[in-house]
């Protein structure tokens, strides 16, 4: 396929620093980026709203903040007497940045040692990069440490684009690179099988709905922490039982009834969550939108032999086997609702209100 027409400047929504959405500028004069060796350029045709979008312009990720990400939007700029590490690595972000983790579209430009031939696919981007630098291996996240989704193009490395084969949309692909690759990735590491219970926490967010799901997918009995008011929709994705997220888990389920507990929020039920867990049982988390520091009762993690799991940077085959899924129709699409690149402001007071089911999602 020959190339197409590739402008010289191009939309895109820039992070200038830490703070409230004044830090976020819409234009349509930025340079488009150039391919360099083993990269490609990806025309986007839509890019999904996530949780490390706001987190990071606030500042959450800096070990001087104590509060739920819930909160990080009303107190913006909160950390910036600790700007030095609230980059999720723990080392300073660096401005302006093009934000974006999840996006989908189509090559139109390849770098040195890209077959020409790729030009034209649609692709997915798997958001964590891994390099090789000076000889010493590095993970970056698309739209943290290098620029994102959040505009007309992007660059990635070859290897992060891939091709995929799909009737959805643009707008319902962009809403499973992020979510889904977190959710697949937690329920991996938990080594989740037919016939457990699943206790999923947050289960409206994108990543929660992503994990019932996905561990649905995999034949597992799914309870899934949502408010009331969104009950219904978490029953349709497969879940088994939907408790409000404020009640007692454990008066209502009982100590030691769940094999695994996939959680993203956090907070003052964490040791809740530990003692619902059966012995043996395994805990993983991906997300603090209730808070990031909890209690823990050693007693109850050494006596009931359980298994913490942090999860952020997954294996590659989580990805390729995500696409895979996609691609049979074994997992869809939750879109919440579709907003222009330029209404990034609307779109992310949407996200943080917290009201809507599945993802938000952004057209440039």
């Amino acid at each position: 396929m020959s190339a197409p027409h590739i402008p010289d400047t191009m939309k895109a929504v820039l992070l200038k620093g830490y703070g409230g959405f004044d830090q976020l500028e819409f234009r349509e004069d930025v340079p488009v980026p150039q391919p360099g060796a083993g990269a490609v350029l990806v025309h986007i045709g839509a890019a999904g709203v996530n949780n490390t979008d706001i987190n990071t312009r606030t500042g959450w990720y800096s070990r001087a903040v104590s509060e739920g990400s819930t909160a990080a939007d009303a107190a913006a700029g909160f950390a910036r007497a600790r700007a030095d590490d609230s980059g999720w690595t723990g080392a300073k972000h660096q401005f302006p940045r093009i934000q974006g983790a999840d996006g989908c579209g189509r090559i139109v430009a390849v770098g040195a040692g890209v077959e020409g031939s790729r030009i034209g696919e649609r692709v997915l981007i798997e958001p964590v990069i891994r390099l090789t630098t000076q000889g010493a291996a590095q993970t970056i996240y698309f739209g943290s440490e290098c620029n994102g989704a959040f505009a007309e193009y992007a660059c990635v490395p070859s290897g992060n684009a891939h091709a995929i084969s799909s009737g959805l949309s643009d707008v319902e692909l962009a809403s499973f690179p992020c979510a889904y690759g977190a959710a697949e990735h937690m329920l991996e590491r938990s080594q989740v099988v037919s016939g457990e219970v699943v206790l999923v926490t947050g289960a409206s967010g994108g990543v929660g709905s992503a994990c019932v799901q996905l561990a649905v997918r995999r034949g597992a009995r799914v309870i899934a922490v949502a408010s009331a008011a969104k009950a219904r929709a978490i029953t349709a994705l497969g879940a088994a039982q939907v408790i409000e997220r404020d009640a007692d888990i454990a008066a209502l389920l009982g100590n030691d009834s769940v094999d695994a507990v996939i959680d993203v929020v956090g907070g003052k039920q964490f040791a809740r969550l530990l003692n619902v867990l059966r012995r043996r049982g395994r805990y993983a988390v991906a997300g603090a939108i209730s808070g990031p520091v909890v209690d823990l009762d050693l007693r109850t993690l050494y006596l009931k032999d359980l298994r913490l799991e942090g999860c952020t940077v997954f294996e590659p085959t989580v990805f390729r086997n995500l696409v895979g899924y996609i691609e049979r129709g074994e997992v869809r699409p939750l879109v919440a609702k579709v907003y222009p690149l330029r209404e990034i402001f609307a779109a992310q007071r949407e996200f943080g209100a917290k009201k809507h089911t599945g993802k938000i999602v952004l057209e440039p």
